[in-house]
C-alpha cells in the first residue's frame, strides 16, 4: 500500500444523475409556488420529474438517499390530472366506457390518469409502495394501473371507494398520512434540533409581524420604499424604516425587537426581504383572482405604454363574471414587451395566463384600443387569439370610439376648430405661469365675494370653491368638456387677467397676444360655440363616464349610444332657440356686444360674401355652426358605432329586460347559442335551452321582482338571488356570456395612471417584477387586505430555508 494513498482509494465516487427524470409537459405552476419547501441541500424541481404515471419509473428504484426529495417534487407537483384530451373507448361494441374527468372532482387528491396506459393510479401509494409482493392486485394502483372502468362509481362496489378503505390503517390512508408527514417540515428531526425558545420565537414573530404591516401600509400608498442613504447616520433612512420607526414610537413590544435592538441575521428590514414580502402579497392576490374566476368563461383587456424609465409595458386586465352575478375587471398583470408586434403581445399574454393555469380556449372576448397592431383583422392580436379560440369576440375600446367621434367632429367644422384652437391658447395664456394663475384665482375669489354679498349665490360647506382653467387633451376622455365648464364659470376672472396682461405685459408679444385672445373671447361667435359644445359635449359625456365603469354591459352602452344619438337629435330639431336665449342673457351679463341676427354676414375682412349677399346673421349661427356641429356629431357617432348593430348584439339584446322584456324573443336566444357559443352548450343542452326558455318566459318574465331591471347585468344578479339561477341555469349561463363581452379598456387607462404613481422620476430603476407586485397590490388593495399577516408569514417562511417561528 502506496503511503500516498487517501480514503478516496477505499471508495468509490458515486455519480447521480437525475437525466432519468423526465421533463413533465404539464407543471401546477401555481401549486409549485405555493406549496415549495425549503431545504438545505439542492433541490429536485417538479419540472424534472416524469408525470405520467404509466412511465415513470418506481420509487423504489432511485437512490434511497433521494427518494424523499423525489416524493416531495412529485406532491408539490400534485397528481397528473390531463383534462383536455379525449379519453379512449373500450370494451363490447355495444357498451364501450373510457375514463371520465369527472372522477377527478371526487377523488382530486390522489387520483392520476396515464394517457400512455390509459390507466388510473394512485400518487401517495406510488411514493410510499415497496417492491410488489406478488400478492394479486397489490400494484394495481402504483405500478400496472387500473382501468376496469365498469367497476368506478358501481355504487358500494366502486374500486376507487375500496382502494381508499374505510378503517384508518388502510395502506392508502397510511400511505397519504406519510405524505402529510414529509411535507410538514417543521417535524422534521434537523428543524426540531433548530427549534428556538418560546421568546425568540415571539420576538421574532413581532418582528416579522411589523414589517408586514408597514410594506403593506407602503404599497397601498404607493410610496417609495427605499431611501438614497439608509445607514444609522442618516437622518431618512427610507420610509420603510422611518415608518417602522415610527410604528415602535407607539409599541413598546415593537420598540424592543425591531432594527438596533434586532438580531443581525433576523432584522428583517433588507431590500430582498421587503420584495419578498410584496411579492408574496403579489401573488396571494393573483392566487384570489384565479381562484375568483374559477372555471368561467373570461375577456382580456389589454393595452400598452410607456413607463417613466421608456420601457413599454403591456398591462393585462381580467373581465368575468363571479359566482353571485356581478361583473369583475380585476387587474392581473404587467408586462415589459421587447416590441408591440401582434405576436410579441400575445405570446406574453399566453405566458402569463398558462402561468396561472387560465386555458385560451376560456377566452370569449377581446378589449383593446384601434391600434393597427390590435384590431388587424388578419395579422393584429385579435385575429391571432381567433386562431386559437373562435369565439374570443373582439370589441374595439368605446371609449376610444366615442372620444374620437368627438374629436374628428370638432375638427370637421371650421369654426368649431377654430374654436378649440382659440380655447387652448386663452387657457395657455392665463395658466401659462404661477403668477397668472394666482391672478386668475385671485381674481375669482373677489368675484365670488362680491356675487355672495349681493346673494346672487349661496354659501354652503364646499360650494364656490376657488379652481383653475382645465386644458382639454385628444386623449383624455371628458377633458373638453370639463375645459369648456371651467371657462364659462371663470369667465369674469379670465377676462380681466387677460385685460389685465394685454396692458401690463412684459413684452409687445405678450400684450399682443392678449389682445388678441381677449377680442376672441369677448366676440359673440366665441361665445355662441362655447355654449353649443357646453350642450354637445353634456350630453356626450354622460356616455363617456357610463363606458369607464367597470360593470357596465354591452347591451346597456348600446341603448346608452342609441340615447346620446336621440339627444342630440333633440338639440338639433329645439335647442336653437332656448341656446340663442341663453348665449343673448350671457352676453348682456358680461356686457357683450350683441349682433343684429337679420343683418347681413360679412366674413372678418368686411368683405360681402358674393356668393350668398343676402346670408344673415341668424342664417350663419344657426345653419353654418350650429346645424352643421350637430350633423357632423351625429355622423361620427354612426359610423364609429356600426358595429353595434351585428347579428350578436342584435341577438344578445333578446335577453335584455328593459321594458319588461320588450325584446324577449326564443328563437333569437337559441339563434345566439347556436351561432356564437356553441361549443358552451352542448347539442343536448341546446335542445334543453328551448323548453326552459318557455317556462323562463312564464315565471321570470311575468315575475313582479323582475318587471323593473333594465341592464342584463341586474337581471343575473336578480336571477342568482332569487335561486332562479340554478332553475335555469341554461340561460344564466348565456347571460354570464354575455356581460362577459367587454365595452371598454378604462381600466387598462386606470393601470397606468397606477404605473405613473408608482414607477416615478425617483424610482425609474424599479424591476419590472418589482413594478408589477407593486401595482397589484396598489390597484387591487381590497383584496390585499383580505389577507391577515399569518398567511403572509406562513408565505414566508416557506419561501427559502428560514426557520420556523
Amino acid at each position: 500500500m502506496s503511503k500516498r494513498q487517501t480514503i478516496d482509494a477505499f471508495f468509490k465516487k458515486k455519480d447521480i444523475s437525475h437525466s432519468e427524470l423526465r421533463t413533465s409537459v404539464e407543471t401546477n405552476v401555481e401549486t409549485s409556488k405555493t406549496n415549495e419547501r425549503p431545504s438545505k441541500c439542492s433541490r429536485i424541481e417538479s419540472k424534472g420529474i416524469d408525470r405520467d404515471p404509466g412511465s415513470r419509473k418506481q420509487i423504489y428504484e432511485f437512490p434511497v438517499n433521494e427518494q424523499d426529495e423525489i416524493r416531495r417534487a412529485y406532491l408539490i407537483a400534485g397528481p397528473y390530472q390531463p383534462r383536455d384530451i379525449k379519453y379512449p373507448y373500450k370494451g363490447p361494441k355495444n357498451h364501450r366506457r373510457s375514463f371520465q374527468s369527472s372522477w377527478f372532482e371526487s377523488h382530486s387528491n390522489w387520483l392520476e390518469y396515464s394517457p400512455s396506459t390509459d390507466s388510473i393510479y394512485c400518487l401517495p401509494c406510488y411514493l410510499f409502495h415497496k417492491k410488489p409482493t406478488g400478492r394479486p392486485g397489490s400494484d394495481a394502483f402504483t405500478e400496472k394501473g387500473f382501468n376496469n372502468w365498469k367497476k368506478v362509481k358501481d355504487g358500494v362496489n366502486c374500486s376507487l371507494i375500496g382502494h381508499e378503505g374505510k378503517e384508518p390503517n388502510t395502506p392508502h390512508k397510511i400511505a397519504e398520512k406519510c405524505c402529510e408527514d414529509l411535507l410538514n417540515y417543521s417535524g422534521h428531526i434537523d428543524k426540531l434540533v433548530e427549534k428556538q425558545t418560546s421568546k425568540e420565537m415571539e420576538n421574532n414573530r413581532l418582528r416579522l409581524k411589523t414589517s408586514i404591516e408597514c410594506a403593506r401600509w407602503l404599497a397601498f400608498q404607493a410610496c417609495a420604499f427605499r431611501g438614497h442613504d439608509e445607514s444609522l447616520d442618516s437622518k431618512n433612512r427610507g420610509n420603510f424604516i422611518e415608518l417602522i420607526k415610527h410604528t415602535s414610537t407607539f409599541n413598546e413590544n415593537v420598540a424592543r425587537v425591531v432594527l438596533e435592538n434586532a438580531p443581525r441575521n433576523a432584522k428583517y428590514t433588507s431590500p430582498t426581504i421587503q420584495k419578498e414580502i410584496l411579492h408574496i402579497l403579489a401573488s396571494k392576490v393573483r392566487n384570489a383572482i384565479r381562484e375568483e374566476i374559477g372555471d368561467t368563461k373570461f375577456c382580456i383587456l389589454v393595452d400598452e405604454a410607456r413607463d417613466e424609465s421608456k420601457r413599454e409595458q403591456m398591462a393585462i386586465i381580467l373581465r368575468f363574471v363571479d359566482k353571485e352575478g356581478f361583473i369583475k375587471e380585476r387587474f392581473f398583470h404587467v408586462v415589459h414587451v421587447r416590441d408591440t408586434t401582434a405576436l410579441t403581445l400575445k405570446n406574453e399574454i399566453c405566458a402569463v395566463l398558462s402561468h396561472y393555469n387560465l386555458h385560451i380556449e376560456n377566452i370569449r372576448g377581446q378589449g383593446y384600443d384601434g391600434a393597427s397592431n390590435m384590431r388587424g383583422e388578419w395579422n393584429g392580436l385579435q385575429a391571432l387569439f381567433l386562431k386559437d379560440c373562435p369565439y374570443a369576440y373582439y370589441v374595439h375600446c368605446m371609449a376610444h370610439r366615442l372620444q374620437l367621434a368627438l374629436v374628428t367632429a370638432s375638427r370637421e367644422v371650421k369654426d368649431v376648430h377654430q374654436f378649440f384652437d382659440h380655447l387652448v391658447n386663452i387657457i395657455n395664456i392665463v395658466v401659462g405661469s404661477s403668477k397668472r394663475n394666482d391672478e386668475l384665482q385671485h381674481a375669482q375669489a373677489e368675484q365670488v365675494e362680491n356675487m355672495i354679498a349681493s346673494n346672487e349665490i349661496e354659501t354652503g360647506r364646499g360650494a364656490n370653491q376657488i379652481g383653475t382653467l382645465q386644458r382639454a387633451g385628444d386623449t383624455r376622455w371628458g377633458s373638453h368638456f370639463q375645459s369648456i365648464c371651467s371657462l364659462i364659470k371663470m369667465f369674469d376672472a379670465t377676462c380681466k387677467v387677460i385685460n389685465t396682461i394685454s396692458e401690463e405685459g412684459a413684452n409687445y408679444k405678450q400684450r399682443g397676444d392678449a389682445e388678441g385672445a381677449y377680442q376672441v373671447l369677448t366676440s359673440f361667435e366665441f361665445i355662441l360655440i362655447l355654449h353649443l359644445m357646453k350642450e354637445i359635449m353634456g350630453i356626450t359625456n354622460i356616455l363617456c363616464q357610463a363606458l369607464q365603469q367597470h360593470s357596465q354591459d354591452l347591451l346597456n352602452a348600446m341603448h346608452l349610444v342609441s340615447t346620446t344619438k336621440l339627444l342630440i337629435q333633440k338639440l338639433r330639431d329645439d335647442g336653437w332657440e332656448p341656446l340663442l336665449a341663453s348665449v343673448i342673457s350671457f352676453c348682456e351679463q358680461h356686457e357683450i356686444d350683441i349682433p343684429d341676427m337679420n343683418a347681413r354676414y360679412t366674413k372678418a375682412r368686411g368683405r360681402y360674401r358674393r356668393q350668398d349677399e343676402d346670408l344673415t346673421m341668424e342664417h350663419h349661427f344657426r345653419i353654418g355652426i350650429f346645424t352643421v356641429a350637430i350633423d357632423f356629431q351625429l355622423q361620427e357617432l354612426k359610423s364609429r358605432f356600426c358595429e353595434l348593430t351585428t347579428e350578436l348584439v342584435i341577438l344578445s339584446s333578446a335577453l335584455n329586460p328593459k321594458d319588461a322584456f320588450r325584446l324577449f324573443k326564443i328563437v333569437d336566444i337559441c339563434n345566439l347559442v347556436k351561432k356564437y357559443y356553441p361549443q358552451d352548450f352542448t347539442e343536448q343542452e341546446q335542445e334543453l335551452l328551448e323548453f326552459q326558455l318557455q317556462h323562463y318566459e312564464l315565471d321570470v318574465i311575468k315575475h313582479p321582482d323582475f318587471q323593473n331591471m333594465s341592464t342584463i347585468s341586474e337581471l343575473c344578479r336578480g336571477l342568482k338571488i332569487s335561486g332562479k339561477s340554478k332553475i335555469y341555469f341554461l340561460i344564466d349561463r348565456l347571460i354570464r356570456l354575455v356581460l362577459t363581452l367587454p365595452v371598454s379598456t378604462a381600466t387598462t387607462e386606470r393601470a397606468f395612471s397606477a404605473m405613473k404613481l408608482l414607477k416615478t422620476r425617483l424610482r425609474n430603476k424599479m424591476e419590472d417584477e418589482l413594478l408589477a407586485d407593486n401595482m397589484i397590490v396598489y390597484i387591487e388593495k381590497e383584496i390585499a387586505g383580505n389577507f391577515t399577516v399569518e398567511m403572509i408569514m406562513d408565505e414566508f417562511y416557506s419561501m427559502k430555508n428560514r426557520r420556523q417561528t
